[in-house]
């Protein structure tokens, strides 16, 4: 049985709860939030014991924390949950920058813990079978991914819009984008970005063309226009979409030079949480102390890209 404590209680938090519920050997045990009345509100809609400090939560009993605030204070969580001995599941963006996520890795490292980004799309069932399926039926060598979202009816309250909390459509939604390119292209050697801004100094929309050691991409992320979205990968001798939403993936079209298509399905449960949730106890129960699918370099690679998008538009955060 592996027992859970939840830090932040947030909308992503009970997404989390859904999926964690479809794991077997699993157990919420402890939950915690800067906001007092929504983790009590948390608890009593799913269970768990409300603790009044993240102190109180790391020293419950627990073997796996997992972090659903903001980009803001996930290195400070990660930090404390590794110096109380437990695995650290962080939501994406796992850090505002390069810099401040290097040291989380090496802390991780050092104490023999294990650390993912919660990043869940190459956990799904339809993107694992895509996998599979390319290597008996390939599209051939792949050079160029185009993706993107942008979400046009998030509620303004919303914590993506606040600059103080590293929000923005790049740090938001960008951040897929980012994994779909490093895990088809291999890692960035160029970034080109425009993008503009909103009231609250935060990207409303940006656009970043990158360069990669097996190809180009050309990606998008916004906030104020409507275009939830497909990706395509492109190979010598066809190609994939994934239909909307890629990052919650379900089906996909293979279209070959010679004429062929190949449709795959595979329809996903519990939110889709539950997919990286298995993933991660998995690494536990196996004595792991690091993912092999979302690993350390592959985080690496996706911030790093995302710093380099939001120099060119200049957009910092707080300490940078």
């Amino acid at each position: 049985m592996i027992k859970w404590g939840i830090i932040g209680c947030g909308r992503i938090a009970h997404r989390f709860v859904q999926g964690l519920k479809a794991v077997p050997g699993t157990e919420l045990v402890s939950l915690w939030s800067r906001r007092e009345e929504s983790v009590n509100s948390f608890v009593e809609q799913y269970g768990g014991h409300a603790c009044k400090t993240v102190d109180e939560l790391l020293a419950s009993d627990i073997d796996a924390v997992y972090i659903a605030t903001l980009p803001d204070s996930h290195a400070e969580y990660c930090f404390a949950a590794f110096n109380a001995g437990k695995h650290v599941l962080c939501e994406k963006p796992a850090a505002i920058n390069l810099s401040i996520l290097n040291p989380v890795l090496e802390a991780a490292k050092l104490k023999g813990l294990i650390f993912m980004e919660g990043m869940k799309p190459p956990f799904f069932p339809l993107y694992r079978s895509l996998k599979e399926y390319l290597i008996t039926d390939p599209i051939g060598p792949v050079g160029y991914v185009r993706a993107g979202s942008s979400v046009a009816d998030i509620p303004r309250d919303h914590p993506n819009f606040s600059h103080e909390l590293a929000g923005g459509a790049i740090m938001g939604i960008g951040i897929y984008e980012a994994f779909l390119a490093v895990d088809w292209l291999g890692e960035t050697q160029q970034v080109q970005t425009m993008g503009r801004f909103g009231e609250t100094g935060i990207d409303m929309f940006a656009i970043f063309q990158t360069l990669h050691t097996n190809g180009y991409a050309q990606l998008y992320a916004g906030f104020d226009l409507h275009g939830k979205g497909d990706a395509l990968i492109c190979g010598t001798i066809g190609h994939v979409t994934i239909h909307k939403n890629w990052w919650n993936p379900q089906s996909a079209t293979i279209s070959y030079l010679d004429g062929r298509t190949v449709e795959l399905n595979e329809p996903f449960t519990a939110g889709g949480l539950n997919y990286e949730i298995e993933h991660f106890c998995q690494l536990i129960n196996e004595g792991k102390t690091e993912s092999p699918i979302i690993s350390h370099e592959m985080s690496r690679q996706m911030i790093a890209m995302l710093d380099k998008a939001r120099e060119q538009i200049g957009l910092k955060f707080k300490g940078e």
